[in-house]
Order: structure tokens, then C-alpha cells, then sequence
């Protein structure tokens, strides 16, 4: 697929990594020289020097033969006029851009063929608000994704001793839960990925990739470690974007939320358009402060704010004061796996969740949703499989015939509202959604290829 990247930014170049290494063709269009020679030192991408918005510049990265352009700068009027270049000059089949203002995303009627032509709004403080509500309304895990509309949810855990499945064989969850459908995807021990079978042992530390119906998740996470009560306290960080649409979805729950912000002037708005919500004015790095809040009496802190220095610290600080649990946005990528080293449990990245809201619409066949697991090394696909046995290499094909690569896993199919955990001899049916795990993404092409129909299907 030929692919023109307006943005070489943290979200543009990690996408394009993500999309050099699938055999597309990838062009790359930023002002920024370094980042621009960096990306073509490490990437076998194309790079064109110039604003993104210029139908000069867009000519020259080949725009009139790109099968999908991917506008992800800073800008959101840049974002939203390269779409409008590329649909009325170029004719560039598929346009993705990268929208930030609620003022905007509140009118989604502008975004038609006729006024903005965008086909797809990708706003990143909301998937990140959603990832952050998941984690909080789900206590224990490390990540939480929901499929076919909220009936699936694939969730990971770190095993600990006290889970009463650890150090026994995956196949005696089946003992334990006998009414509960649930599928192991797959174990990451010290770092390595494990495809597990009956017979493989949960050890302490593993991280695990559980699927199960959602009411059921819970009583799977409680058989992987002792399961946190559910959280009830929040403390939030940042009264940006992203802290602003936590709370404001937090105060729909039964949640105690306190928001600290810095600037008097956007607690004063946050104040006025918060209902339950306590605004307090000050720096969330305030020792005094967060002891006067009771900090140590919060179940979850969550620093929120632009800069990654001050999430860092101040969450540390409120770990170091008794909050139970911590969260810090890091923008820096190399930030990421050192965070979570310490006393950080959950650095959140903004580009690994934005990275799989993107790549659910450039994957071929019918994928419904893409997910990015472990900063990025696996994924988590819903794919529906269409057609019949004569075009389709997975309709009307038991399980265990699926010619699938190393390291996939068929964790669950969603079959007429029905959730199936299915065994070898289960058969696939058109309209089947199949959730998928990869643990290495090089495998990619080759699913896609499985999902895609022969020429006679109509």
C-alpha cells in the first residue's frame, strides 16, 4: 500500500515503523530536517521536506498515486486542509486525520465529502480517556480492551503467588471456573512470548493475556492474583484535555474525584463546568498538598499533565505517600519501560494507543479493530471472515486447519451476539468476528491475506 505520513512527530514516526516493516510504501512529510535524515537513517521510508499542507509539497511526496493519506502533525487545521488537498487535487481514496478540539469534534456533520473531507477522526485525548476509564473500572490489570461491542474483553495481568491458578497448569482454570468461558492468548515470561497449551504452568511474575465475556473478567483476573477492591478515590494531575474528560466521565460513576490544576485561570473553568468534581489550584508536586488532600487515602493518582517530567515526579511522590496505586502519561517513548521499572504502576503511552486506532483502518481485509500490546512488539485483532470454502481460506475451515503463523492465537469468535471459546474442531463461519492474538507482529501480512476473499465473492 502506498502511504503518504504527514508528521514525523512521536505518532508519525512510530506509525510509520509500524507500517515500514509490512511491505508499504511509506512517505514521510515534516519541516523538521533531523527528524526527517533519522527516520530514513532507521526506516526504509521516503522523506519530503516541507509543510504538509502545501499542494506543492504533497505533489512531491507522490500524493496523486497514495492509496491513503495519514495526517497526524501538530496542527489540526493543517490536519484537516491536507485532507481537503489530497480529496480535491489528488483524489486520495482514503483520508485519516488526527483532530484534537472538542470544538471541532463536536460537529462531526463538517466532516462529509462535501465540506471537510475527512474519512476518519482520530482524536488521541479521547482513546486516551477511554484506556485510562478501562484501567480504573477494571482494578489489577495492565491493560484492558473490549471487542464486538463490548462482549469480549481481553485483559492483562501480572501473576502473583496468591492466585490460585499459579503453579498449576492453565487447564485447571476449567476446575476452578467451570461456567465461565475464557481462552489464555498468550503468557509473556521474562520478557519472551509463550503460546500456552493445557499443559503449560503459570508462574509467578508471568504477564497474561486473558479472553473472556465481560461480566466474567473479574472472577478470571481472581484466579491470576488477588484482585484489588474497586477503586473509589481518584486523584488527577492536570486539568488538560485528557484530565478534564477523565473526570467529567468519572463523575457518571460512583467515583470521588479531585482534580489539581496549576493554572488559576483553567481551574476556574474547571470548576464552572465540573459537577461533583473538587478543583483545587496548585502543583500536584506539593508534598504539603497532597498530604492535606490525603493522598494516602486515594486509590488511584493519575498525573495527566503535557509534561512527562512532572507526571514522573509527582506521581512517584504520591506512591511515596501512600496513594495505592499511581499512573503517569509518558510522551517519551524511551520513558516508558523505565517508568514502569520502578514505582510506576501504569506508564500510559499515547502513541502506542493512538498507533492501533490508526492501524485498524490501513490493515486490509474486514478489520473491525486493532490493538497494540506491549508497547507496541504484539497486536490484538477483531477481523470478521466473509465469503464461503471456495473463496475463503477460513470460512467453513475447522480451527485447527487455520493455516495461521507462529505466535497467533484464535482467542475467542463472537457468532450472533454469541461469545465461543472455541476448540480444534470448532468450524468458522461467514460473519464470524475472530479475535486474534499476535505476539510478533512480522505476521501481520500474513493474516491479512487469510481474511481476504478470492475474486469470486461477491
Amino acid at each position: 500500500m502506498n502511504i503518504v505520513i504527514l508528521g514525523a512527530g512521536q505518532v508519525g514516526s512510530s506509525l510509520a515503523r509500524s507500517l515500514a516493516s509490512e511491505d508499504n510504501d511509506i512517505t514521510i512529510i515534516d519541516t523538521d530536517k533531523s527528524s526527517l535524515r533519522e527516520l530514513r537513517e532507521k526506516l526504509d521510508v521516503h522523506t519530503q521536506l516541507g509543510y504538509a499542507s502545501h499542494p506543492d509539497i504533497l505533489e512531491m511526496a507522490n500524493a496523486n498515486d497514495a492509496d491513503m493519506l495519514i495526517a497526524v502533525t501538530n496542527s489540526d487545521e493543517v490536519n484537516m486542509m491536507a485532507c481537503q488537498i489530497a480529496y480535491s487535487l489528488f483524489r486520495t481514496p482514503t483520508r485519516i486525520a488526527r483532530v484534537r478540539a472538542a470544538g471541532y469534534l463536536k460537529h462531526q456533520e463538517l466532516f462529509t465529502p462535501e465540506l471537510i473531507p475527512v474519512d476518519v477522526l482520530i482524536s488521541p485525548e479521547q482513546l486516551i480517556t477511554d484506556h485510562i476509564y478501562r484501567l480504573i473500572s477494571n482494578p489489577g490489570t495492565l491493560q484492558v480492551i473490549d471487542f464486538a461491542d463490548g462482549k469480549v474483553r481481553l485483559v492483562s495481568v501480572k501473576a502473583f503467588h496468591e492466585g490460585p491458578l499459579v503453579g498449576h497448569e492453565i487447564q485447571k482454570i476449567i476446575e476452578h471456573l467451570p461456567e465461565v468461558k475464557v481462552r489464555v492468548a498468550a503468557i509473556f515470561r521474562k520478557g519472551k512470548a509463550i503460546i500456552p497449551s493445557g499443559h503449560t504452568v503459570i508462574k509467578p511474575n508471568d504477564e497474561i493475556f486473558v479472553i473472556a465475556s465481560a461480566q466474567h473478567i473479574r472472577a478470571v483476573v481472581s484466579e491470576l492474583r488477588s484482585v484489588d477492591k474497586p477503586y473509589k478515590r481518584i486523584m488527577i494531575a492536570g486539568g488538560g484535555n485528557v484530565g478534564r474528560r477523565l473526570a467529567d466521565a468519572l463523575e457518571e460513576g460512583r467515583y470521588k474525584v479531585k482534580i489539581i490544576e496549576k493554572s488559576p485561570e483553567v481551574a476556574t473553568q474547571l470548576a464552572e463546568s465540573l459537577d461533583k468534581t473538587i478543583v483545587l489550584e496548585g502543583d500536584a508536586a506539593d508534598e504539603s498538598l497532597l498530604l492535606e488532600e490525603n493522598i494516602e487515602d486515594v486509590d488511584i493518582f493519575c498525573a495527566l499533565t503535557n509534561d512527562d517530567e512532572a507526571n514522573i515526579l509527582s506521581a512517584m511522590l504520591a506512591k511515596r505517600l501512600g496513594a495505592s496505586k499511581v499512573m503517569s502519561l509518558v510522551n517519551r517513548t524511551v520513558y516508558v519501560d523505565l517508568v514502569e521499572s520502578g514505582n510506576i504502576d501504569h506508564a500510559i503511552s499515547p502513541q502506542h494507543i493512538t498507533i492501533g486506532a490508526l492501524l485498524t483502518h490501513v490493515r486490509g481485509g474486514d478489520i473491525v479493530s486493532v490493538h497494540s500490546l506491549r508497547k507496541g512488539a504484539a497486536e490484538v485483532i477483531e477481523v470478521v471472515a466473509h465469503g464461503d470454502k471456495e473463496n475463503s481460506r477460513v470460512v467453513g475451515r475447522k480451527r485447527v486447519d487455520l493455516k495461521l503463523p507462529p505466535g497467533a492465537t484464535v482467542g475467542s469468535i463472537v457468532r450472533d451476539n454469541e461469545v465461543i471459546i472455541p476448540h480444534q474442531d470448532t468450524v468458522i463461519e461467514e460473519n464470524d468476528h475472530l479475535i486474534l492474538f499476535l505476539s510478533d507482529k512480522r505476521y501481520i501480512p500474513a493474516v491479512e491475506k487469510m481474511f481476504q476473499v478470492g475474486l469470486g465473492y461477491i
